[in-house]
């Protein structure tokens, strides 16, 4: 039996694993980075507080080498604890990213 998630027919997340309602603050992600061959590569669309928290964590280098599937980016140490975080709060939460930006 579907549950209310599957019924709302909003998308799913594939980093939080929350339905992205139509009010949501969201965005495209390029599973490879533009400027490394992904331009016309596959997206995902993110709920845009997910979308920023990958890019505060990972190089685009990073993004195109080790994390270019939503399971390796679930993966992820900070990722994985970021999703358990914002799992917790209601599909159109939106925030400034929580933490530090990762370091150059």
């Amino acid at each position: 039996m579907p549950n209310d998630q599957e019924m709302s027919g909003d998308p799913i997340c594939p980093l939080c694993l929350r339905p992205i309602p139509p009010e949501a603050r969201s965005s495209l992600h390029h599973l490879v980075p533009k400027l490394r061959g992904g331009k016309h590569g596959p997206t995902v669309r993110l709920h845009q507080i997910c979308h920023n928290e990958i890019h505060a964590t990972l190089t685009e280098a990073e993004l195109a080498r080790d994390y270019d599937t939503p399971e390796k980016l679930r993966a992820h140490p900070r990722l994985a604890k970021f999703a358990a975080w914002v799992a917790r709060r209601p599909p159109g939460f939106h925030s400034k990213t929580p933490g530090r930006r990762r370091r150059r």
